[in-house]
């Protein structure tokens, strides 16, 4: 847990990997001012978009060529690396040239494959770390994609970040944690540096913590928060950004998770409730699966009777009935929804199946 992955990436080597700034580059004082408050406690780059990609025109895009020169300055200054998000090969070329020392690939440039190539290609022959934000939408393989385009640019410093996916429900957060990508991320691309970013989940300073510390909880090797020194008055995302004060207290509260512990008592106790659990989705998989084999006989059924697959008004009033039973059991509504949906998406295949092979 923490910095072992970035071994060999130039930054420090203590605590997990830290990335603290505004959400963009207003002006060299602000900059300034935020790197001087977050400098010499841990944090191992400050983090400030320069050009700002927006849902619509006209709102604040970020100020540009001359926001390098501010941070070069309070690299200067300070001694914090700095870094900033790229999303197309001018932007990568400047970077370059100004000598910074990490860059991201954000959100909306994920998204698309030929951005992300452009961007590769723009980066060949470097060794500067990069780090790959997951797409708006929850596709593991496009995030994965993304990376795979800038290791075959030669690239070997590279790292993700999870920062939410878009959603069009009404929820408690900016943008889903939806967490089973990240940990699918972790066991797929097991090499790979995960850090979080808690501003763009939650879209609110109250919710960072929170979300943060679940992070840790999660295994993940950093975190990469918005910072500002005045953050009511900030030009973008004013509602999620912490102040470099809250910003450091919220770090020495983080409790930070191993994957293991030598304790033998604990080891004993874990190994116990771990059988338990073996033993229970064995029980759960057969039960599924003495599900399907009635699902498999109703299918037969309906197909002599030429009866649809799909029965809306039967599959309605099951959800509604297992997510009242599950939340009456401590199970959670989206959980529930989840669940069914995946065994009923399994009933259609196979009754589907069953009729094709009839026919």
């Amino acid at each position: 847990m923490g910095k072992e992955k970035m071994a060999g990436w130039g930054f420090s080597d203590s605590g997990i990997f830290l990335a603290g700034g505004p959400c963009s580059a207003e002006s060299e004082e602000q900059v300034l001012t935020t790197a001087s408050a977050l400098a010499g406690n841990g944090v191992d780059f400050l983090r400030a978009g320069i050009w700002k990609p927006r849902t619509r025109p006209g709102s604040f895009e970020g100020v540009g060529l001359k926001g390098l020169a501010w941070l070069q300055t309070a690299r200067a200054e300070t001694g914090l690396k700095i870094g900033t998000e790229v999303a197309e090969p001018s932007h990568v070329e400047a970077c370059l040239e100004a000598g910074l020392d990490i860059l991201w690939v954000g959100a909306r440039t994920t998204t698309n494959p030929f951005s992300v190539q452009a961007i590769a290609d723009a980066l060949k022959g470097t060794e500067i770390p990069v780090l790959v934000k997951n797409p708006m939408n929850a596709d593991v393989g496009l995030w994965i994609g993304a990376i795979e385009r800038l290791a075959n640019a030669g690239l070997t410093k590279l790292g993700a970040i999870h920062r939410g996916v878009s959603s069009s429900l009404e929820m408690r957060y900016r943008n889903a944690p939806t967490w089973k990508m990240p940990i699918e991320l972790m066991r797929l691309m097991p090499e790979i540096p995960i850090l979080c970013d808690p501003s763009h989940i939650c879209g609110k300073a109250e919710l960072i913590s929170t979300i943060a510390q679940e992070a840790m909880d999660l295994l993940f090797d950093g975190l990469m928060v918005e910072v500002h020194p005045d953050p009511p008055h900030a030009l973008s995302d004013a509602a999620q950004q912490l102040t470099p004060a809250v910003f450091l207290s919220m770090i020495e509260e983080l409790k930070i998770s191993q994957e293991q512990s030598d304790s033998l008592p604990f080891g004993k106790q874990m190994s116990a409730l771990r059988d338990g659990v073996d033993e229970i989705d064995s029980q759960l998989l057969e039960l599924i699966s003495g599900r399907m084999k009635l699902v498999r006989k109703m299918g037969h059924l309906k197909s002599r009777q030429k009866v649809s697959t799909l029965q809306p008004h039967r599959w309605q009033a099951i959800l509604e009935d297992r997510v009242r039973k599950g939340t009456g059991l401590n199970l959670s509504e989206d959980f529930v929804l989840q669940l069914m949906q995946s065994v009923h998406e399994e009933a259609i295949r196979q009754q589907e199946s069953d009729r094709l092979n009839e026919m």
